[in-house]
């Protein structure tokens, strides 16, 4: 008898054993799904699972998204160096670009002043032609971080277009042509940028609705606002100027970039949208890199227009700290001049002048060293950079 309830306790306790180990190893399986980017579809597949359940599914943002964003002095060491580089290249295709529109004019000896000249590139060529002077610029240049938006006229206000070969539009000197670009590089740097620009004379509208968006875009480089701010709260900043025009546009301001890996990276943005609950919850903080582009898109006039530049978060000095809060601001790391002549000067006021006189000064001494063996790309810069 004693020997039976001694081998019914030890198989008791053996059963007992299995079971709580069972347990644990399953407690210990779980799945981890971001619910800003997982579907509804992929969540029900993780729950067929076996022995997996609701209790086995963690919902919530990856850690890792934000540890990305933040970048590292290292990281940005490289990141800046990627844009100085990169904006020397893209500086050479805009000098080469205008050149180009005005031996062509100049061949075509038009009686007419304000007709059309014809480039001899359309949309497509004129991408891949931005790539060959990226490759060319730099043996540190891998490829494109996207593909090319190369859009002129009416394909400008399609705010996603790509061109195709076999439908891009010749780009003459009748309109507004729109260039989003980027490189990736193995210092470290992923680029995104965006210049528009008119190769033959704007009319009044296009540099109204250039200079409301440049508006736009320097109230959001020069925004201080203190730790703990979203992204979305600072997105009417880039609209103001637009809205007093009754114009808008409709995309996010601004987004974040990897350090050498995707150009759209979360888990920081700027939008007006409630969409992406990611950039709602997640707080801008130092080390994060951004984009700052609004735009203004036509296509009853057959333009758009983009002004985009990458921006880095870094510590204000401000005098005081409210409630001991730290207090943020946007340093601009792209460095390609504006097309001045899509500038309408009586719109901006005197600070804003001053902020694109000393952003193109910052472009002159970033890129003078890159550029100065170059006589003909300096007598460009010199004029690209001068004072509105």
């Amino acid at each position: 008898t004693n020997q039976t309830e001694t081998e019914t306790e030890t198989q008791t306790q053996t059963q007992t054993q299995t079971e709580t180990e069972t347990k644990t190893e399953k407690t210990t399986q779980k799945i981890w799904l971001d619910p800003s980017k997982c579907s509804i579809y992929l969540k029900k597949i993780a729950c067929c699972e076996p022995d997996m359940d609701d209790d086995d599914i963690v919902l919530e943002e990856s850690p890792i998204a934000l540890m990305k964003a933040l970048k590292n002095e290292t990281e940005l060491e490289g990141i800046i160096r990627a844009h100085e580089v990169d904006a020397a290249s893209l500086c050479r295709f805009l000098h080469w670009l205008e050149h180009l529109a005005e031996e062509k004019g100049k061949e075509q000896k038009s009686e007419t002043k304000d007709s059309a000249v014809s480039l001899g590139y359309n949309e497509w060529t004129l991408a891949q032609k931005v790539d060959e002077f990226r490759r060319n610029g730099s043996k540190m240049f891998v490829g494109p971080s996207f593909a090319t938006i190369s859009s002129f006229k009416t394909n400008g206000a399609v705010i996603h277009y790509k061109p195709e070969k076999n439908s891009a539009l010749p780009i003459d000197t009748s309109g507004v042509y729109l260039l989003d670009s980027g490189g990736q590089y193995t210092c470290g740097g992923t680029t995104d940028i965006t210049r528009t620009m008119h190769l033959g004379n704007p009319t009044e509208f296009e540099k109204r609705c250039f200079t409301r968006v440049l508006q736009g875009h320097i109230k959001l480089a020069r925004a201080v606002f203190p730790e703990g701010t979203t992204g979305p709260k600072l997105d009417v900043l880039a609209r103001i100027a637009l809205w007093e025009d009754g114009l808008d546009y409709r995309h996010g301001t601004g987004h974040g970039v990897g350090s050498f890996l995707n150009v759209h990276e979360g888990p920081h943005g700027i939008s007006a949208s409630t969409r992406n609950a990611g950039i709602e919850r997640t707080a801008l903080l130092p080390g994060m890199l951004l984009t700052n582009e609004p735009g203004y898109y036509d296509l009853e006039k057959s333009f758009g227009i983009r002004i985009e530049n990458m921006m880095v978060i870094r510590e204000a000095k401000t005098k005081n700290r409210f409630n001991g809060k730290r207090y943020l601001c946007f340093e601009t790391i792209s460095w390609v001049p504006l097309q001045k002549k899509m500038i309408d000067r009586a719109l901006l006021s005197k600070d804003e002048i001053a902020w694109v006189d000393e952003y193109h000064k910052d472009c002159f001494e970033r890129l003078e060293p890159l550029l100065q063996s170059d006589a003909a790309m300096m007598e460009w810069l010199k004029f690209a950079t001068s004072a509105l």
